[in-house]
């Protein structure tokens, strides 16, 4: 659970801090690229450093569930990017 939080933390972080007009498009790509990393990332030290279940796990599928908690943490990281570049947009006026 915390992982996940903290990939939306980022994720905020990373469309707040998003320079440029709003471009959604590259938001969207960047965002997505820079969720596939951190989505590895921490799907490792999931792995690796709380083996009790405390976050998303679907271990029990193999490799294919690894890939899918990976698209979760993209998704989070992607929602995050648009929450922090709506934040953004909101306390810049």
């Amino acid at each position: 659970m915390w992982f996940e939080l903290l990939a939306l933390i980022f994720g905020a972080a990373f469309g707040f801090f998003h320079r440029g007009k709003e471009d959604y498009k590259g938001l969207l790509r960047n965002g997505a690229i820079t969720g596939i990393v951190t989505g590895i990332i921490f799907v490792l030290l999931t792995l690796f450093l709380v083996p009790g279940g405390m976050g998303i796990d679907v271990s029990f599928l193999g490799v294919f569930g690894f890939v899918i908690v990976i698209v979760i943490f993209v998704l989070i990281f992607i929602v995050g990017a648009f929450l922090g570049d709506w934040l953004e947009r909101i306390l810049k006026k």
